[in-house]
Formats: C-alpha cells, sequence, structure tokens
C-alpha cells in the first residue's frame, strides 16, 4: 500500500457514509470494526483504500497524528 500526504488529510476528513458508525471520521472508526471490514472485504473504490489506511494507522498507534490535519485541505 503507499500513500501521500493528500490521503493522509482526506482521512482526517472523511467520514463514514453508512452503517453503525455513520458520520464518524474514518481514524476514529474502532478497530475491531476496520479489522470486520478487512476479514469481510474492503468496499470498493476510495472509501476501501482509506479504511485500509485506517486500519494501518490504529494498529500502528499512529492515529494522533492524523487528527491534527483534521479541517485542513488537500488543495494547496
Amino acid at each position: 500500500m503507499s500513500f501521500n500526504t493528500d490521503d493522509l488529510v482526506e482521512l482526517a476528513n472523511t467520514r463514514m457514509p453508512f452503517g453503525k458508525y455513520q458520520g464518524q471520521y474514518l481514524i476514529s472508526l474502532p478497530e475491531p470494526y476496520l479489522l470486520w471490514f478487512q476479514n469481510k472485504g474492503w468496499p470498493p473504490g476510495r472509501l476501501g483504500s482509506l479504511l485500509a489506511l485506517a486500519l494501518l494507522i490504529r494498529s500502528e498507534g499512529l492515529e494522533h497524528l492524523i487528527h491534527p490535519l483534521k479541517g485542513k485541505s488537500t488543495h494547496g
């Protein structure tokens, strides 16, 4: 998996569009929920990529690096 700074900003500012955690920031989703998606299969497209990135960051305990990016824009 490769990602760039814009991916991290997008992750910090994207909310879950459906389900039990609808409206919650992806980076704040519970790790067991992210693991469930990993086992079930990621949603298609950008959402699946961002959820996988969220799990990677959460599993490494690095989510504190993402929270300061909330409210930032990926468009310079």
